[in-house]
Formats: structure tokens, C-alpha cells, sequence
């Protein structure tokens, strides 16, 4: 039984490798869904590829199919499978395509053509089978998600190149152009920003090239109902079918993003053409066929075209902003506003035209050699810019070769003709002359004179003879001035000596009736003298009594006012002098009051102290024993106050005794015989003995009685 088990189990074993190896050789692959099986054929009936490298029809190679997200049986005995990751490319960005298979490119190519049927190269068969070429493609990818077969088609991005296999050829091929997409920024959109006024110069780099003659390429497939409308460049292959030429182009790319194949084309960004206002652009374009001019026959200085032809267009563009491109022609700009020309050295008009003109070197008529400045002002019609320009090129240019060599030969004509003083004595004449004459001339330029202006001559730097000439002009009219001022004033003297003459004879002839005239004014005035008199002493009468009067009564009101004030100080000080004497006497009479009670409380005091006092003594005394006993008690008591406050030495240096009695004295009688020694000294009880001890002194000598 464990034989049969055994058997069993070696044979389960042997059944499941054997449908393992039956499903290996059948080749069951699994492709997920985010990848792609690229199918590599290793042999096969119908042969071998020779130069292809995609087998179109079944040959042993790469296979134009992929496999898709699913399971497949591809046996390992004929097939490989390659699995690759889906590629996507993110939005806004862009994708380009090698191709590693298809037909050659044309001489005139450079990029394979599109082919439309490949459904953006995700069809390998499509796009072999409808004329799909090797190489770089004009075709890009947008933003998605693609399945390429990688055996077929190198996919470039920006975050890096995607292949199967590729040779060392293809592989340096593909990172150059991959490096180079990225210098052009390739990757990415053309965006032209409004912001930044600039526009969009394109190069297309395929198709065929342009003639000899012709220096950048006509506008083709601009318009969007046309079939072949390759929008800005961004299809290609209508570009090309719409006639595009290889080149710079004409057309330029202005606001907006554009999905551009860089490969196919290059755009170089410029700034748009701005006109400000107070100028207008004269076009010279270099672009458009030889256009019919119109300026007519009698105008011999050039050709004027239409917009659109080759040459100067007669229309000169308005202020404004334009996309112009500026490899097609160039646009001159002209002032339309008074242009101001100085020649004066380091001084310049608003427009900086005259920036190298000086003044302008004369000789006079009698050999001086000034310099005259010189202001002009014109300006430029805005319908004959185009004529100007065409006929000098520039407006500089007509300024430094006409207008200065035109203007400087008039004024050196016309200083010759004058001394230097008529020179600067004349400029008004010579200013109102030369604008007038030299209007025709800028006519003639097809240019309109405002105004001419002259200076006053300058002497070079090392001569000073014009200063002299102008120092003896000076002196000379303020000579002629003062003989002007001279001979006024000798016709002034003469018209005064005829005007007295004139009014003494005059005098003469009323002096009769002026005499008699003059005796009753003298008269008149007299009495009015008179009568002003009286007046006068009558007003200083007036005014003397009423200051007499005013002084009077001043002096009595000043006297009542003193009076007054005398008595009401004196009423002051008898009030003042009666309120202290009574404030004394009550003073007096409580003090004395006061002084009184004091006394008697103090005796009252005394009284009932002395009783106290006595009382006490008594007692005392009786407690001594007796009055002896009370009398030596107050005797020593004094006695100790006394020895206290002087200065006698308790112990004596010296002791002699006097008694006869042969008794030792004690010590209170030594002391007591030596204080009566010293007491007998009358000197001594005054001087020595303080009152205390005479009070002592008393008290002994009635203890002693």
C-alpha cells in the first residue's frame, strides 16, 4: 500500500510538470495594463528581414503589433517578449519621434513627413504602409498617454529618451537631438506675451529652399478657411503643401502659445516696432515684388511704392505699435514735431540731430573771423517723410550733407559783404532776410523753415581784436549820445532865456496896476494882522484867568484834602492810642490780679508746708530723744554739706592736740575743733565758708550756747 501511495504521488507530479511544459511551450504571457509587450520573432517559415528592421510580413524580427494590457500565447519557441511602460507626456509639454524604420528622406528633407494614419505613431503598420519615413519626425506628440512600439520609434521627452534597442549610431544621433531640442527650449510651447510687446521671427529649417534673389520667404497658408491653413506653423505638413519655403519667414508669430516642432522650425523673439506720437515710420522694405511707383515723372529723386512692394512705401506708418518684421525691411522713424538744430558747439536740439554741428566760421568784409551761432527751427511734413527719407536716406544724414554745408555757405556769403560792425548792427535785417530766402531753399528739401536765429558773433580764443571793435562801437554811441543830450540841453537854455524875456516885458506893462493892487492888499492884510491880534490877546487873557482859577481851586482841594486827611489820622491815633491804654490797664490789672493770686497760693503754700515741716520736726525731735538730739542731727546734716561742697581735706596731714585731759580724741571731735580752729578766722568764714556753712556756723554756735 505505501508502493501504490508512492506511485500516486510520482505520478500527480509527473502530470503537473508535464502540463507545466505544455503550457511553457504553449506561452501563456500576462501584459498588465499599464505596459505594453513589444513581440520579437525568432524564426519563422517566411524568412529573415534584410535592411528592415519592423517585419511587415511575418518574417523572424521585431512585429509591427504590440500586446496589450491581457493574457496572450506566444510559445518562447518562435517568440520574445519585450515588455515597455506606457510613455505620457504632460501637459503643456511636447514630444518628438525618431523613427528607426520607413523610407529615406528626400534630399529636401529634413524631417520624415506626417502620417496621418498612425494614429500619432501608436500604429506601426499604418504608418510603414502609408509612406512613413527614418529619422526625426515634423509630427509631435501632445500631452497623453501613448503605447509605441520601441523596436520601431525612439520617443524624446524632457524627462528623457525611450527605446528598445538602438545602435551606437542611433543612440548618438538621438542624444544630440535630444540636446539641442533642449537648447531651443524645445520642450516647451512658443508663448508670446502681450506684456512684453514682442513678437515671433520663424525659421523653418524643412522644405525646399528659396531663390537667389529672394532674402526670406513669402507669407503662405495664413488663412483659416483655406485647406492647406498650417496654423502659425504649428501642422507642418500643410506649410509645406501651402508652398512654404525653407528660410527665415515672412509672417511672424504675435500674441498667443504655439506647439511648434523645434526640429522643424525656430523662433527668435524681437520687440515690436513702436511709432510714438509727434513721428511717423518710413518702411523700406526689403520683401514683395518691384512695385509701381508713384511719385509721377516730374519727380527725379528716386521711386515710391505701394505697401507690400520692395522699396520705400509712399504711406508712412502712423503713430502706433506694429509687428514688423524687422529682417523684411526696417522702419526709419521721422519727427513730425518743429525739429530745433543748434549750431552751437555742446548744445543740442530736443531730437539730438544736431550733434555734430558748430558754429559757423565767417570772414568778414574787413578781415575779422568770427564764429556765428545759428538756431533753426522746421519740421517735416508727415506726407513728405517718405520722400525725405528716399531721397537722403536718413534725417541726420540730410542735416550733416545738406542742410549744414547749404546753410553755412549762405551765411559766409553774406559776411563778406559786411564789416564786422554792419555785421552786428544789421542782424535783425540779415535774420528777417535769411528766413525769408531760405525757405525756398528747404522747400526745394521738401522740408518747411520755421525760423532762423543768429547769434552774436564770437572771436576765436587767442583774438581779441572783435572785444576792441566792440569796446570803440560802445564808446562811439555813448559819444553820439551825450552830443544828442548836449545839443537838447543848449535848445532847452535858449526856449528859457526867450521865455523870461517874454515875462519881463510882460511885467513892465502891469506894474502900474500891480502897485495899487499890492498897496490895498498890504492894507487888507494889515488889518487882518490887526484884528488876528486882538483875537490872539483876547484868547491869552481868556486862557490865563482860567488857568489862574484852575490853580485856585486846585490848591483848595488839595488843602481841604490834607486837612481831611490830618484829622481823620489824627481821630486814628487817639483811637488807636485810648484802645492800647485800655488794653494796658487790663493788662495791668490781670497781671496784678495774677501776681496776686500767685502770692497768696505760694504763701498758702509755704504756710502749709512750714506746719508740715514743723509737724515733722516735732515728731522728729521726739523721735530723737529729745531737741539736743534733734540739734545735732541738723548740725551734722549741715555739717556733711558743707565738708561736701568745699574743699577741706576729711584727714588732716598734721593732727596736734591741745588736750590736757589725757583722753584720745575720736574722730567727730577732732574734726570739730578743727572746723572751730578754722571758723575763728574771720578772713576765712568769708572767703572759704559758703553760705551753707555760715548757716552750719549758726546752728553750732547756739548748739554751743
Amino acid at each position: 500500500m505505501n508502493q501504490g501511495y508512492i506511485l500516486l504521488i510520482v505520478s500527480v507530479v509527473l502530470v503537473i510538470v508535464a502540463l507545466l511544459v505544455i503550457l511553457k511551450l504553449i506561452g501563456i504571457v500576462v501584459i498588465k495594463s499599464s505596459e505594453v509587450g513589444i513581440v520579437e520573432k525568432w524564426w519563422s517559415p517566411k524568412g529573415s528581414l534584410n535592411k528592415q528592421i519592423i517585419a511587415l510580413n511575418g518574417e523572424a524580427g521585431f512585429q509591427p503589433t504590440l500586446l496589450r494590457a491581457g493574457i496572450h500565447l506566444k510559445t518562447p519557441l518562435m517568440y520574445k517578449i519585450h515588455r515597455a511602460s506606457l510613455i505620457t507626456i504632460p501637459q503643456g509639454k511636447i514630444g518628438y519621434v525618431f523613427s528607426r524604420d520607413g523610407e529615406t528622406l528626400e534630399v529636401s528633407q529634413t524631417l520624415g513627413r506626417v502620417v496621418t494614419e498612425s494614429d500619432n505613431f501608436q500604429d506601426v503598420l499604418g504608418f510603414l504602409k502609408n509612406g512613413g519615413q527614418k529619422g526625426p519626425q515634423r509630427a509631435i506628440l501632445r500631452e497623453g498617454t501613448y503605447a509605441f512600439n520601441l523596436a520601431q520609434f525612439i520617443i524624446i521627452t524632457e524627462n528623457g529618451v525611450y527605446s528598445l534597442t538602438t545602435t551606437k549610431a542611433e543612440n548618438q544621433q538621438v542624444q544630440t537631438m535630444a540636446e539641442k531640442i533642449r537648447k531651443l527650449d524645445g520642450f516647451n510651447p512658443v508663448i508670446i506675451n502681450g506684456k512684453d510687446d514682442s513678437i515671433g521671427i520663424v525659421t523653418v529649417n524643412d522644405g525646399p529652399g528659396l531663390q537667389n534673389e529672394v532674402l526670406i520667404a513669402p507669407i503662405v497658408g495664413d488663412k483659416a478657411d483655406r485647406e492647406n491653413y498650417h496654423n502659425n506653423f504649428q501642422d507642418p505638413e500643410k506649410f509645406l503643401k501651402a508652398g512654404g519655403f525653407k528660410g527665415r519667414q515672412m509672417q511672424v508669430l504675435v500674441d498667443g502659445t504655439y506647439f511648434v516642432n523645434r526640429l522643424f522650425a525656430t523662433v527668435e523673439y524681437l520687440p515690436k516696432t513702436t511709432i510714438n506720437i509727434g513721428e511717423v515710420g518710413v518702411v523700406v522694405s526689403y520683401y514683395g515684388d518691384k512695385g509701381k511707383d508713384v511719385t509721377g515723372d516730374t519727380y527725379k529723386h528716386g521711386e515710391l511704392v505701394p505697401e507690400g512692394s520692395k522699396g520705400i512705401w509712399e504711406a508712412a506708418l502712423a503713430p502706433g505699435k506694429y509687428a514688423f518684421n524687422t529682417y523684411a525691411g526696417k522702419v526709419v522713424k521721422v519727427p513730425t514735431t518743429n525739429v530745433i538744430l543748434k549750431w552751437i558747439s555742446g548744445q543740442n536740439g530736443n531730437h539730438k540731430l544736431d550733434e555734430n554741428l558748430k558754429e559757423i566760421s565767417l570772414i568778414t568784409k574787413d578781415a575779422f573771423e568770427p564764429s556765428l551761432p545759428l538756431t533753426v527751427v522746421m519740421h517735416i511734413d508727415y506726407k513728405k517723410a517718405s520722400r525725405v527719407i528716399q531721397r537722403f536716406g536718413d534725417v541726420k544724414l540730410l542735416i550733416e550733407q545738406s542742410l549744414d554745408p547749404m546753410i553755412a555757405g549762405y551765411f559766409k556769403n553774406i559776411g563778406q559783404t559786411m564789416t564786422l560792425v554792419e555785421l552786428i548792427q544789421n542782424r535783425s535785417e540779415i535774420q528777417n532776410k535769411a528766413s525769408e530766402e531760405m525757405k525756398e531753399k528747404f522747400i526745394k528739401y521738401d522740408l518747411e523753415l520755421e525760423e532762423v536765429l543768429i547769434g552774436t558773433p564770437v572771436a576765436s580764443k587767442n583774438d581779441n581784436r572783435i572785444d576792441t571793435i566792440l569796446a570803440q562801437l560802445r564808446d562811439r554811441q555813448l559819444a553820439t549820445e551825450q552830443i544828442a543830450t548836449f545839443e537838447a540841453e543848449q535848445k532847452a537854455a535858449e526856449k528859457e532865456i526867450e521865455l523870461n524875456k517874454a515875462k519881463a516885458a510882460s511885467s513892465r506893462q502891469a506894474d502900474l496896476t500891480a502897485s495899487s493892487v499890492e498897496i490895498q492888499i498890504k492894507e487888507n492884510e494889515g488889518k487882518a494882522q490887526l484884528l488876528v491880534a486882538k483875537q490872539i490877546a483876547e484868547k491869552t487873557k481868556a486862557e490865563a484867568e482860567a488857568n489862574l482859577y484852575k490853580q485856585q481851586k486846585e490848591a483848595e482841594a488839595k488843602a481841604y484834602t490834607t486837612k481831611q486827611e490830618a484829622e481823620a489820622k489824627a481821630y486814628a491815633i487817639e483811637k488807636e492810642a485810648n484802645a492800647n491804654s485800655k488794653q494796658i490797664s487790663l493788662i495791668g490789672s490781670a497781671e496784678a490780679s495774677k501776681i496776686k493770686s500767685i502770692g497768696e497760693a505760694q504763701a498758702d503754700k509755704e504756710a502749709k508746708i512750714g506746719i508740715s515741716r514743723a509737724i515733722a520736726a516735732k515728731e522728729q525731735v521726739n523721735a530723737y530723744g529729745g531737741p539736743q538730739y534733734q540739734v545735732i542731727q541738723d548740725v551734722m546734716s549741715k555739717l556733711a554739706e558743707a565738708l561736701k561742697e568745699s574743699k577741706i581735706d576729711l584727714v588732716p596731714k598734721t593732727y596736734i592736740s591741745n588736750s590736757n585731759s589725757g583722753k584720745t580724741p575720736n574722730a567727730l571731735e577732732g574734726i570739730l575743733d578743727l572746723l572751730l580752729a578754722k571758723m575763728s578766722n574771720e578772713d576765712y568764714i568769708q572767703k572759704e565758708l559758703s553760705p551753707k556753712a555760715k548757716e552750719i556756723e549758726d546752728a553750732i554756735r547756739k548748739s554751743l550756747k
